[in-house]
């Protein structure tokens, strides 16, 4: 069986609608979800957003279960030009396993080999984001990988990361971090979020073009995960 994390639902949806025969299971209040992409067995899990709601639902899932390998998938964020929106990442220094982007299921999906850097909250400014490159070396930053990697290890599960940029230094945040997303209660305050756009209604249409941009990039990291399963 195969494991597949992901922070949030609005990561996994895609994905999620591909599996078949699909049950869901909760142990400790952690719910997954496992279903079949063709005769492979998934087991699919939210990790939440940093390090605390991570560890302790990713050490939850694999106390006692065993799998071949883990799928650690979700959305990044460009540390710089080169990376762009709707690209995807295969995490060069968090992955044990290798990627057989050659294989035919990959030949119409653009992938991007490069370094991933676990950061604890969302960056806002290109200035930040170009800071943050030149200190790390990396191309793009998450808030989850990290201590996947590190959990994995500890349980010798062969983990390969892979991350579509959902934001680049062109095409930043409609709003700062704070608004998009509370990391304490591991949701969107949605008074939060309609306050700060009633009183700025000039960046709405920003706000409309980042929800189509995560759309995009949910349905290209489906159909990676599709294709990685399948040529694991």
């Amino acid at each position: 069986m195969i494991a597949v994390t992901f922070a949030l639902p609005t990561e996994s949806s895609g994905f999620l609608r591909r599996l078949s025969n699909k049950s869901r299971s909760a142990r400790n209040g952690i719910q997954t979800v496992r279903g079949k992409i063709d005769n492979r067995e998934v087991a699919v899990l939210h990790t939440g957003v940093g390090e605390k709601a991570c560890r302790h639902r990713l050490a939850n899932l694999l106390q006692d279960q065993q799998f071949d390998c883990l799928i650690s998938a979700g959305f990044a964020g460009a540390l710089n030009d080169e990376m762009r929106v709707g690209d995807l990442l295969f995490v060069k220094n968090f992955s044990v396993i290798q990627l057989n982007d050659k294989h035919s299921a990959f030949a119409s999906l653009r992938i991007r080999v490069a370094d991933l850097l676990t950061v604890p909250g969302l960056i806002d400014s290109s200035d930040e984001r170009s800071e943050t490159a030149r200190k790390s070396g990396a191309a793009a930053v998450d808030m989850e990988t990290e201590f996947i990697a590190r959990i994995c290890a500890e349980h010798e599960l062969p983990l390969l990361s892979l991350r579509v940029i959902t934001d680049a230094p062109r095409e930043p945040f409609p709003a700062p971090a704070h608004v998009l997303f509370d990391i304490e209660h591991q949701r969107t305050s949605m008074a939060a979020l309609i306050t700060f756009f009633l009183t700025r209604p000039n960046r709405i249409p920003r706000l409309i073009q980042f929800a189509r941009r995560i759309a995009h990039a949910r349905e290209i990291l489906a159909n990676a995960l599709v294709a990685t399963v399948n040529t694991l």
